[in-house]
């Protein structure tokens, strides 16, 4: 498995990029709103992927950030959701817009990226919360010092959504917990939480 891939890019064009390694080109499948943030022809670049291999088919998938990669493994999941189809959703929604939606149950927000209709944005939702749910159980289990100070971040109602859609994306409570508590969690919105998380983690 590529975990990710460092060289010059040499090719940016619709769909993917072609980045440069000790003389061979890899073509890296992207959403289109990432490749645009590539850079230049000739910038040596980093891209996180991931290796889809198949019968009749073996294609690298790039992203700029761990979070991209992350909803997209998430998005793959998802019946009736395919790579071309989880690249276009990526190219139109953030992870962290993303995670909001299937926390705050809107499937207002989700029907109207390319390629998901009503009932995909209700299986989204239902499948990534049940992941969500199982996810939790397994690490219920903790020290009481940290549960304490999980209980004090966890007092605000935005704060407690804030931290279930990191979750989403992949993060431990533990992780989320810390990358918090330096923040000015009163003055800040849910989604803008969830944005300075992303930083801190």
């Amino acid at each position: 498995m590529i975990a990710y891939l460092k060289g010059i890019l040499s090719i940016k064009t619709k769909g993917y990029i072609v980045i440069e390694t000790n003389g061979v080109g890899y073509k890296v499948f992207m959403p289109e709103s990432t490749i645009a943030k590539t850079g230049d022809i000739g910038d040596e670049i980093q891209v996180h992927t991931f290796m889809r291999v198949r019968e009749d088919d073996v294609s690298l998938y790039g992203f700029l950030s761990n979070e991209e990669l992350r909803m997209f493994e998430l998005l793959l999941g998802v019946s009736g959701i395919g790579a071309k189809g989880a690249l276009t959703i990526l190219s139109n929604i953030t992870p962290s817009q993303f995670a909001l939606a299937v926390i705050s149950d809107d499937v207002g927000i989700l029907k109207k990226l390319p390629g998901i209709g009503p009932k995909t944005a209700q299986r989204t939702i239902l499948e990534l919360k049940d992941k969500l749910k199982k996810d939790e159980e397994i690490t219920i289990d903790e020290g009481e010092e940290e549960q304490s100070t999980q209980n004090t971040i966890l007092d605000d109602e935005k704060v407690s959504e804030a931290i279930s859609a990191l979750q989403v994306l992949g993060y431990s409570k533990r992780e989320i917990t810390e990358a918090l508590q330096n923040l000015d969690l009163v003055s800040l919105s849910v989604e803008d939480i969830i944005r300075e998380g992303l930083k801190n983690l």
